[in-house]
């Protein structure tokens, strides 16, 4: 909030989290260029699955597959928890940081799903959601101190996860949550400990 020349106080919208919502836009571009060409985008360039290594979509895949959604249930259901979670984080850690995190999950659900499940498509953004909920988990941390909350999260939602895929045989997307959840506290304590500069 700011005055004017007038003294009155005028309302200004902060984008104070330009990595998350740039996320979120794309996201939802993204979606609507799903139901406009009837899917083709989102299996050409947002889905990952097995197809050529020579061709160079297989590569766009690695990292666009975050970008895409089955639905709008599925976007929503996503992007919530992401503009929840995310610029908090964003502003504690910075957006290098940040947008570094979202690339480390998408390119590495995005490689393992290729490997190991080649004639599944996999979509959505829920490796991030897993990684960003771990992280922000552990923005306490100090050196020799491992967060309550940290370990109560791991415990509920990387559990659950092992659960799902033991008992509910839903092995694809609780690898992916595990998968981001295990990245997002990866990187989350090597940014604690300071070894990643924020920017």
């Amino acid at each position: 909030m700011s005055r004017t020349d007038s003294g009155k106080k005028t309302l200004h919208i902060s984008f104070n989290s330009p990595v998350i919502l740039v996320f979120t836009l794309a996201c939802f571009i993204v979606l609507i260029l799903d139901i406009v060409t009837g899917g083709m985008t989102t299996t050409l360039l947002f889905s990952v699955y097995r197809s050529s290594l020579f061709s160079p979509f297989t590569y766009i895949r690695f990292l666009g597959h975050v970008l895409g959604h089955a639905g709008w249930q599925h976007f929503i259901g996503n992007i919530m928890l992401i503009l929840v979670v995310g610029p908090l984080l964003e502003e504690k850690y910075g957006s290098v940081n940040i947008l570094i995190v979202m690339l480390a999950t998408a390119f590495i659900t995005g490689l393992v799903h290729f490997i190991f499940f080649p004639r599944v498509q996999l979509l959505g953004a829920s490796g991030i959601v897993f990684a960003l909920i771990l992280l922000s988990s552990i923005t306490s941390f100090q050196e020799g101190k491992i967060p309550a909350t940290f370990i109560l999260v791991a415990v509920i939602y990387i559990g659950e996860q092992v659960y799902d895929g033991i008992f509910v045989q839903d092995n694809i997307a609780n690898l992916t949550h595990i998968l981001g959840g295990g990245i997002g506290s990866v990187l989350g304590f090597i940014m604690n400990k300071n070894k990643m500069n924020r920017y």
